[in-house]
């Protein structure tokens, strides 16, 4: 099976949070083709949660709450996503703007 590329995945997150009339922006622009998508829910007063793009036991798209069970800071996850760029500086990073917490994910979020 092809993997769908990281951009046109970006691309469809913009689109599905403007449909929930959240605003998204690409923080950072990776990898076009296989760079790492990090999702990062800005709840503002209260805190930020980073999901990781993951896969589910079955191999079908999920997440990864990267940051822990909590929110966190947003100097706290933008400290993590530093990090994580880090590693792998093919990475990408969208945010949403979510201050009323209705942003909802279609794929599983995987629990650690």
């Amino acid at each position: 099976m092809e993997r769908l590329r990281t951009e046109l995945r970006v691309q469809g997150w913009l689109r599905r949070a403007q449909a929930q009339g959240l605003m998204a922006t690409v923080m950072r622009k990776g990898d076009a083709d296989a760079g790492a998508l990090f999702l990062k829910l800005n709840r503002f007063q209260a805190g930020c949660e980073v999901f990781a793009g993951a896969a589910a036991p079955d191999g079908t798209p999920a997440w990864l709450k990267a940051t822990g069970s909590t929110p966190v800071p947003e100097k706290d996850a933008d400290g993590y996503l530093a990090r994580q760029a880090g590693y792998d500086p093919d990475l990408w990073v969208v945010e949403i703007e979510d201050p009323r917490g209705q942003f909802v994910f279609d794929e599983p979020v995987i629990k650690v």
